[in-house]
């Protein structure tokens, strides 16, 4: 489980985190929900150790993380999709696919078939430039490229960011899919409601940096939720 707890985080003397606790648990969706800039992708990128926290601790798997460089992250199982999906637009989907190998031991170093099973598109563009996908394509890849690393806990910023509805639907069900199997935890930043109450086992709604409401997914009123999602 990943066991974030009071966390702050600043960008010089602005703060962007304030006193952030969420737990993240293997087999679930925990939904992070919120309007723009409030600190959502800050949380995700205290998560992966893209900026230092101030204060508080964060753990995964009973280890503490908190100030673990990146890398080192990767290593333990810890995968990110960005926002905007920064794929390589030169590279081949081949090529992008491959360049998750890094952080992994050389027996490891494979693009699993599941990826190709996950999305099959992906097989028949092995070859195309990632530049020449659609923004629905390019996500997959993000996605694709993500898994290769044979994740744990698997980070998503706003997946369905740009993309056209069908291809939405197909990542529900990948990331249902991938959290039912019961061994991965899935956190994911979302703007779309309908996408993150469908998906979320657990769920929390951020507002000014802060925490202002969690909870099982069960258990989500959502007019209480949508409220803090209205400009």
């Amino acid at each position: 489980m990943l066991a974030i707890r009071n966390i702050d985080l600043f960008y010089g003397a602005a703060q962007a985190l304030r006193g952030v606790n969420l737990d993240a648990e293997i087999g679930k969706v925990t939904c992070v929900l919120g309007r723009n800039g409030v600190g959502k992708t800050s949380l995700l990128q205290a998560i992966m150790g893209h900026e230092p926290v101030k204060n508080g601790m964060i753990s995964w798997e009973d280890e503490d993380i908190t100030r673990m460089a990146p890398y080192e992250r990767a290593r333990r199982g810890i995968a990110y999709v960005p926002q905007g999906r920064e794929i390589f637009p030169l590279l081949s989907v081949r090529e992008n696919l491959e360049t998750a190998f890094a952080g992994l031991p050389r027996r490891d170093r494979n693009v699993p078939d599941e990826i190709f099973d996950l999305f099959p598109v992906l097989k028949d563009m092995l070859r195309r430039r990632g530049g020449d996908l659609s923004g629905g394509q390019q996500q997959q890849l993000a996605i694709g490229r993500a898994l290769v690393t044979r994740p744990r806990l698997l980070v998503l910023d706003e997946p369905t960011e740009g993309i056209q509805p069908s291809i939405i639907k197909d990542i529900e069900k990948v990331i249902r899919l991938l959290a039912g199997r019961g061994d991965m935890a899935v956190i994911l930043v979302e703007q779309y409601f309908e996408f993150a109450r469908d998906l979320a086992d657990d769920y929390v709604v951020m507002d000014r940096g802060e925490i202002v409401m969690s909870g099982a997914a069960k258990d989500m009123v959502e007019a209480d939720v949508r409220r803090h999602l209205t400009v």
